[in-house]
């Protein structure tokens, strides 16, 4: 099953309603995303990108996820 960036977008934005967003790639396994949001201040890099992977409601659980790969940049807004 095959997953495009909106859909990607679309969970992560339920969890993270004022973040900037941006997700690239188009095979439907592999995505890049960023994530940028004021609730990551204060957080280290780990708990940020635990909070993001949470927001994907288990797309990528192993081999029965959906999504294959996320390369996930997070961060506070400057």
């Amino acid at each position: 099953m095959a997953i495009d960036a909106t859909a990607i977008e679309a969970l992560i934005r339920s969890s993270f309603p004022n973040a900037k967003i941006t997700v690239q790639g188009d095979d439907g396994q592999h995505f890049a995303a960023e994530v940028i949001d004021e609730s990551f201040r204060g957080q280290n890099r780990v708990q940020q990108q635990r909070a993001v992977y949470a927001s994907l409601k288990g797309l990528m659980d192993g081999a029965n996820g959906a999504l294959h790969a996320l390369a996930l940049t997070t961060k506070a807004p400057e």
